[in-house]
């Protein structure tokens, strides 16, 4: 079964984020997972949509509700 990845960019524009934000978040260990190869960065469609299901939240303050 053949993953999509995604660059860094279209990350970027799918969560309408600056890129810098992304390499912010990966020198902090922050963000979902990625790939890095041979100096290319990708991130698989499933670890993005895993870490967009953690995102999901029922408040904005406190503990969130699962």
């Amino acid at each position: 079964m053949e993953q999509r990845l995604l660059l860094q960019s279209e990350l970027a524009s799918r969560w309408r984020i600056s890129p810098r934000t992304l390499e912010r978040w990966r020198v902090a260990g922050e963000g979902p997972q990625f790939c890095k190869i041979g100096g290319r960065i990708t991130y698989r469609e499933a670890d993005v949509m895993a870490y967009e299901a953690e995102q999901l939240r029922q408040v904005t303050t406190g503990i969130p509700k699962r």
